[in-house]
């Protein structure tokens, strides 16, 4: 391995390519090696404006490239686990946009394969466990400063959702972040989840039922309730409110500034994930490239990205079924202990 990571980045769509930009611009210590993916158009477009890439419609091929140390994997997700273990044959750190997986066999799968390999190199992308406000709150609750946790209030908001977007992919795709962040936050795995869908918005698409209220109960007998609404219509807000035994804290405001004038006051509502999360996803590709030059991982990793699937896989049951759903685990290997 040379001084500088060489990194091959798999799909090259919006995610795929605005990580290609900060390995490019943001964060030192790598660069992109090769890229792939299976539309041959825009990964030469990609690859056409970097030094010394190579562009590839299959991600084995772009694995296997020269120069590759590591693989950040940022294709739909039903194409992460074939990627995933490809990497694992050679032996190189992963960085895997959320899902892990589809479902939770997919996850075990690759976690078999890590445990023959004996340790951990694959990562999963919940950013929000980077970004600075998350952060304060997690050492927060470790620390004990609000007593034991009893709720977590949590909100999702997005302005509008993408015409492929579906009422299976509310949980799947946008409440899958806050599986994760309560479960990193409370130190507590999720035990059972509860979908309650009211009225759709005269927003959402036909067929879309949103927005869409889900609970969760956890191992530590704390309560989470997320509100996700994908077409709110005026802007994107992630807010989460922990209420402890002997007091609360909120993130999320985002009130950086508030403007006074002719008689109103407001400021501005963040209107992407990628804005909002920027710092995030910067801190995250830097601290993961830090960890595979050293051959590890340095955050969310297998076990969790199984924990989200099989969380999530209860959600869409409870939310087909209108009942609530316990969530089924297996026995966590010490690999991830």
């Amino acid at each position: 391995m040379t001084d500088s990571l060489g990194i091959a980045v798999i799909g090259t769509g919006r995610m795929g390519a605005d990580h290609v930009r900060r390995i490019g611009r943001t964060v030192g210590g790598a660069r992109v090696v090769a890229v792939a993916d299976p539309d041959g158009d825009r990964v030469k477009e990609v690859a056409g404006g970097l030094v010394g890439v190579s562009a590839h419609t299959d991600a084995e091929a772009a694995i296997a490239a020269p120069g590759v140390d590591a693989v950040l994997i940022a294709s739909p997700g039903p194409a992460h686990e074939e990627a995933i273990l490809h990497a694992l044959r050679r032996g190189l750190p992963v960085l895997c946009e959320k899902p892990l997986t589809p479902d939770p066999a997919g996850a075990l799968r690759i976690m078999e394969a890590e445990q023959r390999l004996g340790r951990r190199l694959v990562q999963v992308g919940f950013m929000r466990r980077h970004d600075a406000e998350y952060e304060r709150l997690k050492e927060l609750l470790d620390s004990g400063g609000i007593g034991r946790p009893l709720f977590l209030h949590c909100r999702h908001r997005n302005a509008s959702s993408p015409s492929f977007f579906t009422s299976d992919m509310l949980i799947s795709d946008s409440v899958v972040h806050e599986v994760d962040a309560a479960r990193w936050l409370l130190g507590q795995e999720v035990t059972a989840v509860t979908v309650l869908s009211p009225t759709p918005s005269a927003a959402a698409p036909s067929g879309l039922s949103d927005p869409r209220f889900v609970l969760f109960e956890t191992s530590g007998g704390a309560v989470v309730d997320v509100e996700i609404f994908v077409n709110c219509g005026f802007g994107y807000q992630v807010r989460c409110e922990a209420v402890g035994e002997s007091g609360s804290a909120r993130i999320g405001d985002g009130h950086a500034m508030v403007v006074e004038s002719a008689g109103r006051w407001g400021g501005e509502i963040t209107q992407d994930f990628t804005t909002r999360f920027a710092d995030a996803y910067d801190r995250q590709l830097r601290r993961w490239v830090a960890a595979a030059a050293r051959g590890g991982v340095a955050g969310p990793d297998a076990w969790d990205g199984y924990a989200a699937a099989a969380v999530s896989e209860a959600g869409l049951a409870a939310g087909r079924g209108g009942v609530r759903t316990p969530v089924e685990l297996v026995e966590r290997p010490p690999l991830y202990r």
